[in-house]
């Protein structure tokens, strides 16, 4: 069995026991953000990046959409002018915690147990620290990238991005000048597969469609026949949603992740029974069994004011994910299921966006988390959810999802994931600076 190096010739410890301390501390600014533009502020955190660049010689600008509401830009030059510069983000803000389900305040930043915990060690404060502590120990030894480096911690993440990731590509667009590619989150955590370590890289992620449903009919005395009920009409339209069976779709990065894993796992992936397959290969089954298909689920329901009335309108939320290349077809099948007396508009669409497994990227970021784990698998990965990554491919950025973190087989990642008693091994963090420390040499 090999093991993960302990340190490289880079400083790689030191980074990573500064990644520990800065997790902590930025899982003491309560960041959370309920949505639909219900936030506690990210200045706050926003002002605590910005000091820590500015001790390290980084001109970073904090820019705001609205009051509070800041994210963190930086671009610091490389020892090339003519090359791409290279983007690096993430998000400060975090979903909600109630501190009565957890085993430590979720926003004391304990460390306990060889790990940091808070809400967002995971999702993705860690990975903030592990940028911030990776950058500020080259910068100290004069060791800068090739071409431009771009830093990006953003607000927002946790709903649309419109506070965010929107705003800052659309009104700081000269700071993304000369980049075509990125990494952020989602991709390069470490998945136990017995005898090996499967590391999945983001490729890609599936588009997003929140819809607001709308059925309209007569309003009316509940004691009375109402043969134009909008509750029923929205209520049988959400019903149809929730029980369709969408069809197995495997897009070519789907089919790569497979080719992946069975390679990795040293076994055969079934084609035709992948929701039995999942099963079976327990948490290397999460990896698809999320994008093996569209979804839509429902999730709010909202009509009337009173048992006796029958209200003119229902009103539905649903949230919809569909893989790069099948937007059209599940809007088709949406419609077909909604039928011609429920009408729907969008609240968030994104495309989905995808990026090449096959390219020298993908191979530079598998060949650093090699160099640091001998018993590393690399495989091309599709997220289930969305990241920032849809804004800024708006504007040509191609992102992978690459926040490397090694995890012991007892930790889930996906279980963390907004989760109760959200962790991250503070080992792992430091795993994860000498793994972007080595990437970033790449660039």
């Amino acid at each position: 069995m090999g093991t993960p190096r302990n340190g490289s010739d880079t400083g790689g410890g030191d980074a990573g026991a500064e990644a520990a301390a800065i997790c902590a501390d930025l899982i003491r600014f309560d960041t959370t953000n309920q949505g639909e533009g219900v936030a506690r502020p990210e200045r706050p955190a926003a002002e605590h990046v910005a000091a820590l660049l500015d001790e390290a010689g980084v001109a970073a600008e904090i820019v705001e959409s609205a009051q509070g509401r800041a994210s963190v830009l930086a671009r610091i030059p490389g020892t090339d002018p003519s090359h791409p510069a290279f983007l690096i983000h993430g998000h400060l803000d975090v979903v909600p915690a109630d501190a009565a389900d957890w085993t430590v305040p979720p926003f004391s930043g304990e460390v306990r147990d060889g790990c940091v915990w808070g809400r967002g060690a995971v999702d993705m404060k860690g990975s903030l620290a592990m940028t911030l502590a990776t950058v500020r120990a080259r910068l100290r030894a004069g060791r800068r990238t090739r071409g431009d480096l771009v830093l990006a911690f953003l607000a927002d993440e946790e709903c649309t991005g419109e506070y965010g990731s929107r705003y800052v590509a659309r009104e700081h667009r000269e700071y993304f000048t000369g980049c075509t590619e990125a990494i952020s989150e989602s991709g390069g955590f470490s998945v136990d597969a017995g005898g090996a370590r499967v590391y999945p890289i983001a490729t890609g992620e599936r588009g997003t469609a929140w819809m607001r449903l709308t059925a309209r009919g007569t309003a009316g005395h509940g004691s009375k026949p109402a043969p134009d009920n909008a509750v029923a009409e929205i209520a049988h339209a959400v019903s149809r949603i929730a029980s369709h069976e969408w069809p197995v779709r495997l897009t070519p990065g789907v089919r790569a992740l497979l080719d992946g894993l069975a390679d990795a796992l040293g076994t055969t992936i079934d084609h035709d029974r992948l929701d039995e397959e999942a099963v079976r290969l327990g948490r290397t089954g999460h990896l698809f069994a999320g994008t093996i298909r569209n979804s839509a689920n429902p999730t709010r329901l909202e009509a009337g004011y009173k048992v006796n009335v029958v209200p003119g309108v229902a009103t539905a939320q649903v949230d919809g994910r569909y893989l790069p290349g099948t937007g059209e077809e599940f809007l088709a099948t949406i419609d077909r299921l909604l039928g011609p007396k429920v009408m729907r508009e969008f609240i968030n669409h994104e495309e989905a966006p995808a990026a090449d497994p096959a390219g020298a990227t993908f191979a530079a970021l598998a060949g650093s988390l090699r160099a640091e784990d001998p018993l590393a698998r690399p495989v091309p990965y599709v997220m289930a959810g969305g990241t920032d990554a849809k804004s800024f491919n708006r504007i040509g950025i191609t992102s992978f999802g690459f926040a490397p973190l090694l995890l012991g087989p007892e930790l889930d990642y996906f279980g963390m994931f907004h989760g109760v008693d959200e962790r991250v091994p503070v080992d792992g963090l430091a795993f994860g600076t000498r793994v972007l420390d080595r990437f970033l040499d790449t660039r």
